[in-house]
Order: C-alpha cells, then sequence, then structure tokens
C-alpha cells in the first residue's frame, strides 16, 4: 500500500475536502453535457466508439450517472466512489485511445465551451487532468482502508457519513 503524509492519512477533514471535489467534478462535467445532449453526441461520435442508434442514450444517460453518483458521493453512499472511478478509468482509456488516433477534438469533459478544450485544443490536457482524478478516488480507498471505514448504505439516516469497519453501532466523522 502506498504510505500517505500522516496528516493525509488520518484527517477526516482532507478526506471530505478530496471527497467533495471529487464529487463536484463529476456534478458540473454532467450538468454541463446535460444542458446540451445533441453537442455531447456529436463529441461522443468523434471518439467513434458509440454507434450512432446508442448516441442519444449514451449522451443523457453518461452524464445522469456522472450527476447521481456524484450526488452519491457527496453522501458517502456505497457504490457511488466505485462507480465514479471506473467511469474516470473509461474516460482515461478514451482519451488515451483519441490520442494514439491523434484527433484534435474537444474530449467533451464538462460540456460544450469547456475552456480547457479551447485554451489547449487537444486530448492530452484532458487526459492529465483524468489521471489527477484517479490519484484523488486512490487517495479516498486508502483512506478508507487506513482508517477501517466504509461507505454507507443507503438505509442510513444522512447525519451519519461512515461507519467504523471494527465498530458498525457506533458512526464516525
Amino acid at each position: 500500500m502506498v504510505p500517505l503524509p500522516r496528516f493525509l492519512a488520518t484527517s477526516a477533514w482532507a478526506y471530505r475536502i478530496v471527497r467533495l471535489a471529487f464529487a463536484v467534478m463529476f456534478i458540473i462535467a454532467g450538468g454541463l453535457k446535460l444542458a446540451d445532449p445533441a453537442v455531447f453526441a456529436t463529441t461522443i461520435d468523434a471518439f467513434g466508439l458509440i454507434p450512432s442508434f446508442l448516441l442519444p442514450v449514451v449522451a443523457i444517460g453518461l452524464p445522469l450517472l456522472e450527476i447521481l453518483a456524484g450526488i452519491g458521493l457527496l453522501f458517502d453512499f456505497r457504490g457511488s466512489l466505485t462507480t465514479l472511478t471506473l467511469l474516470t478509468v473509461v474516460f482515461i482509456l478514451v482519451l488515451a485511445y483519441g490520442i494514439h488516433l491523434g484527433l484534435d477534438i474537444d474530449c467533451g469533459c464538462y460540456g460544450p465551451g469547456d475552456p480547457e478544450a479551447e485554451a489547449f485544443g487537444h486530448l492530452r490536457s484532458s487526459l492529465y487532468r483524468d489521471l489527477g482524478m484517479l490519484v484523488m478516488a486512490g487517495y479516498l480507498y486508502i483512506w478508507r482502508q487506513l482508517n477501517g471505514m466504509q461507505a454507507i448504505s443507503s438505509r442510513v439516516p444522512f447525519g451519519h457519513r461512515l461507519i467504523s469497519l471494527r465498530d458498525s453501532g457506533s458512526s464516525s466523522l
């Protein structure tokens, strides 16, 4: 396991801040894509990975999944971090594929008019950002492991953030 500095390994606040940032990135990205699904469908089509008849479904379904999983991670619901981590890995693979093909397109990550895409005009900056997001997800997993915590299930009241694996009767944080 990767050693973390003591503050990062034990600080509930560091965990909360990283979790909040990771979740908000997906909520914003999903919302911006959902605001104009036709443009997002065009961006998806540029990668050539999705059959055209599925583009409308993916252009609406993917942003909805990002938003719902992001909201779930805000409340630390079980499965949300895994969903967002898997999405991040898929996005990294798609960006790497686009770079390999030499595509000079907007990644579509933050919807139409993505300032990053306009400023840099290529996929590499998006790939680096997504790799950073993968590091964030890794930190969240490592923190949970080091602190004996797991995400709550949807049956637990919103007032409880994390449940200790050692003593599931007491809430932490």
